[in-house]
């Protein structure tokens, strides 16, 4: 059966990557990109992650066995047009996905065909239409919200989540890009719940597998006084 799945890496504190660039000068030396490489760290340095890209080295470990299965799960991909632009050069005629990528947008493009399997299909009518096209074209594999956070956030908040997985390294960055933010327009007394399914501790990451369970109300826990949880008004 198909699952929407997603994956980042974060820090203890929750970020992504450091603050946003927004300048004209080079992402690579902004400090969003610093944020960013210090919490994948992990990733390239697995030899799975290097493998696909056409790398040599890297440690064959838990991490990089981490890395193999969730390529070998994505049937097709989900993106932000963000991520997608930033990747098309670095990426090459030959990116790693090997899968079809739909990419959420509001500026229309034609589709692209690239090396190994991969395209990119360039969806302008929201984030649920591009979910559906990468089931449909999933052939029975996952659909993986490759991100950024900004997107990921979106699929959450829209239901169609049903499994988040966070790799969380061991570094405070103390700002950034923060992966679960208030735009998942929570109400005050609401929490979307989650139920870890899987964790893998390594000395360099810890990788934390949650089923989302979706939206529900919060619960006044009295059992201190002999109650149990009751419906806070």
């Amino acid at each position: 059966m198909t699952k929407v799945t997603a994956q980042l890496s974060v820090s203890v504190d929750g970020f992504y990557a450091g603050p946003r660039h927004t300048g004209d000068g080079d992402w690579m030396t902004s400090a969003e990109s610093a944020g960013f490489f210090r919490v994948t760290r992990w990733v390239t340095d697995a030899m799975a992650w290097r493998e696909r890209q056409g790398f040599a080295g890297g440690e064959r470990d838990t991490n990089s066995d981490v890395v193999a299965e969730s390529f070998e799960a994505a049937g097709a991909y989900v993106m932000g047009r963000r991520m997608a632009d930033g990747g098309e050069v670095p990426w090459g005629e030959e990116p790693p996905f090997r899968a079809p990528v739909f990419v959420v947008t509001h500026r229309p493009r034609p589709r692209l065909e690239r090396k190994g399997g991969t395209s990119f299909t360039y969806v302008t009518d929201g984030v649920a239409s591009a979910v559906e096209q990468a089931r449909a074209a999933a052939g029975g594999r996952d659909v993986a919200v490759a991100g950024g956070g900004s997107l990921v956030r979106q699929v959450l908040k829209a239901g169609l989540l049903d499994e988040l997985e966070l790799h969380v390294v061991p570094v405070v960055l103390g700002t950034g890009l923060r992966l679960l933010d208030a735009d998942l327009d929570l109400a005050e007394k609401e929490a979307v719940e989650l139920t870890p399914i899987r964790v893998i501790p390594t000395p360099q990451v810890t990788h934390i597998r949650y089923a989302v369970r979706g939206r529900a109300p919060l619960l006044l826990d009295d059992r201190g006084s002999g109650g149990g949880p009751t419906m806070v008004s």
